[in-house]
């Protein structure tokens, strides 16, 4: 019973973002600016059945895309992630340590429980089915390990969440990757994010 009850928790968080709300607010703008699903899609690279599906809240647009959508509808992450209204209070920092160490301590479930059990697998599993990744493989590569880094960075952001990009410029390799971070960043109306 425990177990089902926590499951409900995690479930119900996941659920915090309104995608009826934010479909209706893409078909809103798309339409202010006067394009059809197809002309947005092309303007994306995806299909116009993509498009259709965010604005019926059956699918939320990918990560990737998020920045052009945004552009291409005159809007902010924040926003449209809001359904159209901006989130009001103080962003909570999000360290890139404290992202480091959640990787790190993945890993050591495979150390402490084992790599074949059911709780370790069943994390990869999750994740891999999620982000369509090899998270193993992704882990034991530094380049990888830090398009990792960035993409739970950029998930957070786009969550309501800010980021020190002092940190994310010092710390990372790969400076189109904290260029990316930064764009989204400003693209959430969180400036640059310095400090």
């Amino acid at each position: 019973m425990l177990w089902m009850l926590a499951g409900e928790r995690i479930r119900g968080q996941e659920q915090n973002m309104d995608t009826l709300k934010i479909g209706r607010y893409i078909q809103q703008l798309r339409k202010a600016a006067g394009m059809t699903q197809k002309e947005l899609a092309e303007k994306l690279n995806v299909s116009f059945q993509a498009v259709s599906k965010w604005e019926n809240g059956d699918a939320l647009p990918d990560t990737g895309l998020l920045l052009s959508l945004c552009d291409a509808l005159g809007t902010t992450a924040d926003k449209l992630l809001n359904g159209g209204t901006l989130a009001v209070g103080e962003r909570r920092l999000m360290r890139l340590e404290d992202v480091m160490e959640g990787f790190r301590c993945m890993e050591r479930i495979g150390e402490f429980f084992g790599e074949d059990s059911t709780f370790f697998t069943g994390m990869v599993e999750g994740i891999n089915g999620k982000m369509n990744i090899d998270l193993l493989t992704y882990l034991r590569d530094p380049r990888t390990r830090e398009v990792m880094y960035a993409e739970v960075l950029i998930q957070g952001i786009l969550s309501g969440r800010t980021v020190d990009m002092d940190e994310i410029e010092m710390s990372f390799k790969n400076k189109k990757m904290a260029e990316t971070i930064r764009q989204y960043l400003s693209k959430a109306g969180c400036g640059t994010g310095k400090k």
